[in-house]
């Protein structure tokens, strides 16, 4: 049976002590979904991503603003609002909304 989930609600326990928390939705070979619900954490200082994977990742509510190291300026995610970051990407979280969850959809993928 096919059961509708909402991923605005049910946050993990984690999400309401103020942790970012990583939930795996879907793995399968060369692709993983996950929800990542922030309250207001980012990377560490001088600390890049650089995944071997691609992946694209959609706000669903909140706001975040995400750097990559080929960029001056960051940029500004909100509700709504995706980007793709391909395999290999240097990029960070510079800030996510530390009055309301971050709710992030990020789909980790191999390119073909």
């Amino acid at each position: 049976m096919v059961t509708p989930r909402n991923l605005l609600q049910d946050l993990p326990a984690g999400a309401a002590a103020g942790q970012e928390v990583f939930e795996t939705l879907r793995l399968t070979p060369g692709l993983r979904i996950e929800r990542i619900v922030s309250n207001g954490q980012a990377s560490p200082p001088d600390f890049w991503y650089c995944e071997p994977q691609a992946e694209w990742v959609l706000v669903l509510s909140g706001s975040a603003r995400l750097r990559f190291a080929d960029e001056d300026a960051v940029r500004v995610l909100r509700a709504g609002d995706c980007v793709d970051i391909p395999a290999g990407c240097r990029h960070r979280v510079d800030w996510t909304d530390p009055a309301q969850p971050t709710v992030w959809l990020a789909v980790h993928y191999t390119p073909s």
